[in-house]
């Protein structure tokens, strides 16, 4: 699959969940879960979902990548793959008036529920843009903090994804994200799979490889702050069934391991501080 074609249809995925307002456990989503509302799951809390205008939250990622973020009233905040703006109207309210929160999604059905409901509901400090995060339309070194939830698995290259954060981070800044990885290649029928890959599946890397890719990008200070193993139980018996008869070509045993095999990881990196490039005697020792 070419990346463009890949892109297209994370795009139509995207754009069909947000225009039926489907969330994460809708009947004709791939990433079916059994949580009455999957958020809760993820570390956020009741006021946080009270806190945002309704039709934000959609149900989509895979942690809570703004409760670890440690974000500071001032600062400036970019959301990767914004979505509707759950994330990102969170991280409004931990900046506060004086900071800034720039949303960037490649879904322009995304970007319009997200700017509509920023200004129905006076989010002067959010504002959101069309863009792929592989090229992302974000000055060099001008954001404190980067977050994103369940989104750079989608990109078909993680490493330049990786390496924009690191372009538009200021020294000194910090990335916290929430993502799918796998523990063990997929088979190829679900690798090959445009549904699978849409669901945050298909496209994953493993773990070991998602890591280096950050590292690669020149993050120092890598970290996994939190784990979960996404087993059989995490998956609806509905959508096992259908996983039977969508890759008739796989066992039971094969479709089981391929479901076990896929964790959620919340990762923490920063970007170096700029070194001073002075003599020691000019900083008094």
């Amino acid at each position: 699959m070419d990346s463009q074609t890949i892109k297209a249809a994370v795009r139509d995925r995207y754009a069909h969940v947000v225009t039926h307002n489907q969330n994460c456990c809708g009947p004709t989503s791939s990433c079916s879960c059994t949580a009455e509302d999957p958020s809760l799951s993820l570390g956020y809390a009741t006021q946080d979902l009270q806190a945002v205008p309704e039709g934000a939250n959609l149900g989509l990622g895979c942690g809570n990548p703004v409760a670890l973020a440690s974000l500071e009233p001032g600062e400036t905040v970019l959301d990767l793959g914004s979505g509707a703006g759950f994330d990102a109207f969170l991280a409004s309210k931990r900046v506060g008036p004086e900071g800034r929160v720039i949303g960037v999604d490649l879904t322009p059905a995304m970007i319009a529920r997200a700017t509509t409901l920023a200004r129905a509901h006076g989010y002067a400090n959010v504002e959101f843009r069309l863009g792929d995060i592989e090229a992302l339309p974000v000055a060099d070194a001008s954001v404190d903090a980067i977050i994103s939830n369940c989104v750079v698995n989608l990109c078909t290259d993680k490493g330049r994804a990786f390496r924009e954060a690191f372009r538009v981070l200021k020294p000194g800044g910090r990335l916290m994200v929430s993502d799918i990885v796998l523990e063990r290649p997929l088979p190829e029928a679900i690798r090959q799979d445009l549904d699978a890959y849409g669901a945050c599946i298909g496209g994953a890397l493993l773990k070991s490889d998602y890591l280096a890719a950050i590292e690669a990008a020149g993050f120092t200070g890598l970290g996994i702050v939190g784990e979960r193993r996404h087993g059989l139980d995490f998956y609806s018996p509905d959508l096992l069934e259908a996983a039977r008869h969508r890759y008739p070509e796989l066992d039971p045993a094969e479709l089981e391991a391929a479901a076990g095999t896929v964790l959620s990881l919340q990762i923490e990196a920063k970007k170096a501080p700029r070194a001073c490039g002075c003599a020691p005697t000019c900083c008094g020792g």
